[in-house]
């Protein structure tokens, strides 16, 4: 994030929260510990911007040797992040359901999935890539839109094959 633009830790989750919290999570605390790991390692800096009326803001800047490991790390072989889905495992276990009880489990996942489209759906439509790096981030948000169209698709065989 910090390669965007510098940014204070409220920054940057604001950022999150608007831009990759469909492939990427990270609480409060998470983005804090990292900023303060990041400075520690030489990666980041820090500058007091005084507030007007508020307190100072620490705001973060990415150093040369921050933009080098990224570049080192976007370069690098991409490792896969082993996944866990309570719902995937409540439909591995859903034998002990009655279809009641699974029309219900899928009904909360097709709810949460239309609802969480819909934003994304809502955020590209506003989207105009300017450069390649907005285009690049415009990408990811097209996975997660066609992660959740297969989703839904997946649903739907599924309840009409087991219920």
């Amino acid at each position: 994030m910090l390669a965007l633009a510098p940014m204070t830790g409220y920054d940057i989750k604001r950022h999150f929260d608007s831009t990759v919290r469909h492939f990427w999570s990270a609480d409060k605390a998470q983005i804090y510990r990292t900023l303060a790991r990041l400075v520690v390692e030489g990666y980041a800096e820090v500058e007091k911007v005084a507030g007007s009326g508020a307190p100072d803001r620490q705001e973060h800047h990415i150093t040369a040797a921050g933009r080098t490991a990224l570049a080192r790390w976007l370069a690098s072989e991409p490792e896969r992040h082993a996944e866990r889905d309570p719902f995937l495992a409540r439909v591995f276990f859903g034998s002990d359901l009655d279809d009641d009880g699974l029309r219900s489990l899928f009904s909360y996942r097709r709810t949460a999935v239309l609802g969480q489209l819909a934003q994304f759906e809502q955020m590209r439509a506003s989207a105009e890539p300017s450069d390649r790096g907005a285009r690049l981030r415009l990408a990811t948000l097209d996975n997660g839109i066609a992660h959740l169209r297969a989703e839904l698709a997946w649903l739907d065989t599924v309840e009409r094959e087991v219920i």
